[in-house]
């Protein structure tokens, strides 16, 4: 095992209404050793709806355009980052300046090619890229994530390694969205040009690490070394052949039989399937190195705040008092795992621990006494039915946890049914019913805005509505205040005021 204690296990994590991360447990890296150029990583990989990521939120096309796209900033990995933190560092930027509040200025490295492939042939990448790229992300139809940057006013190549990014309003977590993997990739516009849009594999060249070789639908993608990559030496791995496999049990057996490189999901392995698999693991793995890590994965809850019943307060606060967090921790992730405050836990340098939450904090608490009498002011003494929209991701963790959040809403007498999706419709827009909730996980424990999907889950609307969601009168005035503030300290004090509903 590596050498992580507990405090560092449970630095990150969590959940928005009624969750708790699930600890997890990957392959660690040598980091002592030297690398090695050469081999090829085969790992579960994931069957993207199409290649288009300005056209999706499906978490399967973003993962994949990870190995083969860049953008402006990046969240810094490595051993020499602490556990459970996002810093910051350029990707394709080579620096950036703020003059003002509202002005961010990008200075972008020279010699970065794209792919060698057609019709961009290896040609090197300049500001215009970039301003293109922001510019589709920001007005093509159907982009359900545009609102990620919809402060931006302007964005300008102001010379072949220049870009000038003008805000409507301060917004001091820009760079952080420009850095969001679900935000904009940047991409070439002779593809658009020539296919119409970036969905085929053709069309999905980047300036990344790997290049797509070859996508098979429903069976895998392969990906090979981008020998042009403008970081000098890497990447170290020639191929990264990905199996799809949507079945818990084959992939597991094909971990213990050594068909996958690292965890079977994305690297990692939830806590209650490790337990159960990491004695077979020491038998036909042995050299298998293993180390417990903290993960920005949580469960959450998610509803409509504009429409009844969930418009009212009290009824969102009842919710949160009929959750019993600390059984759905031990019940589907071997009691490991901690809850989401306001402002997510894995920023440390901002975030408040839910004990330090003044009244917030007892709405993390199960109270069903109270929970009952809050439901009965807002009008609903005999509660009301609903429905929990959710998707498997592959896993029976999260059916467990859908069960468990249903057994909770019922003794408040919330009477709701599964409505099960696979992850297809799951993610595709839709129009929920009145008490329409969802359930699922989500890498959110980072980001930093209550209106983009990294704050706690009840604050937000509809997920998938025109700007994801419209939020509650004080969330947006609190938005606001958290946007025009910024000093870090001034920051941390608004996570007093927002409680978890």
């Amino acid at each position: 095992m590596g050498g992580l204690n507990r405090r560092d296990l449970l630095k990150a994590g969590g959940g928005a209404l009624a969750a708790a991360t699930v600890s997890h447990l990957t392959s660690s890296p040598a980091f002592a050793q030297t690398p090695k150029r050469g081999g090829t990583l085969t790992i579960r990989g994931t069957d993207p709806p199409h290649l288009d990521h300005m056209l999706t939120v499906s978490f399967k096309t973003h993962v994949l355009m990870s190995f083969t796209h860049s953008r402006l900033l990046k969240h810094k990995v490595g051993p020499a980052v602490a556990s459970g933190t996002f810093p910051l560092e350029g990707d394709l930027a080579e620096s950036w300046t703020q003059p003002n509040e509202t002005t961010y200025v990008f200075r972008l490295r020279k010699g970065v090619r794209w792919h060698n492939k057609p019709p961009v042939n290896g040609r090197e990448l300049t500001a215009e890229d970039v301003r293109y790229s922001v510019e589709r992300f920001l007005t093509i139809q159907g982009n359900a994530n545009a609102y990620m940057l919809k402060t931006v006013e302007r964005v300008e190549a102001v010379d072949r390694y220049t870009v000038k990014f003008t805000l409507k309003e301060p917004f001091a977590w820009f760079p952080d969205m420009l850095a969001t993997p679900m935000a904009v990739a940047i991409i070439a516009r002779e593809c658009v040009e020539k296919f119409g849009d970036l969905k085929k594999p053709e069309a999905f060249i980047g300036t990344g690490p790997w290049m797509l070789d070859s996508l098979r639908p429903g069976l895998g993608q392969t990906l090979v070394r981008h020998p042009g990559y403008f970081v000098p030496g890497l990447p170290y791995i020639d191929r990264v052949e990905q199996i799809v496999d949507e079945d818990s049990a084959s992939r597991i057996a094909g971990f213990l039989a050594g068909k996958y490189d690292v965890g079977f999901d994305g690297g990692l392995i939830f806590r209650t399937e490790w337990v159960q698999i990491r004695d077979a693991l020491k038998q036909k793995r042995p050299n298998l190195r293993t180390a417990d890590v903290v993960t920005n994965i949580m469960s959450h809850l998610s509803m409509r705040t504009d429409r009844p019943p969930f418009n009212d307060l009290r009824v969102r606060q009842a919710m949160s008092l009929a959750v019993d967090r600390k059984d759905l921790m031990d019940a589907t992730s071997e009691g490991t795992g901690m809850f989401n405050p306001p402002v997510p836990a894995g920023l440390k340098e901002w975030s408040l621990p839910v004990a330090e939450l003044g009244e917030g904090a007892r709405y993390y608490k199960r109270d069903l006494p109270e929970a009952k009498r809050l439901l009965a002011a807002a009008g609903y003494a005999n509660g009301f039915p609903g429905s929990v929209c959710f998707t498997t991701y592959g896993s029976s963790i999260l059916v467990d946890q859908a069960q468990l959040m249903l057994k909770y809403l019922k003794d408040v007498g919330i009477e709701a049914k599964l409505d099960q999706k696979e992850y297809g419709a799951y993610a595709g827009p839709h129009r929920p019913s009145a008490a329409h909730l969802r359930h699922g996980q989500a890498a959110r424990a980072h980001q930093r805005d209550p209106a983009l999907p990294g704050q706690a889950a009840v604050l937000r609307a509809d997920p998938l509505g025109a700007e994801r969601g419209r939020l509650g009168e004080r969330a947006q005035e609190l938005r606001a205040q958290s946007r025009l503030r910024l000093r870090r300290a001034r920051d941390r004090g608004l996570a007093r005021p927002l409680s978890p509903c």
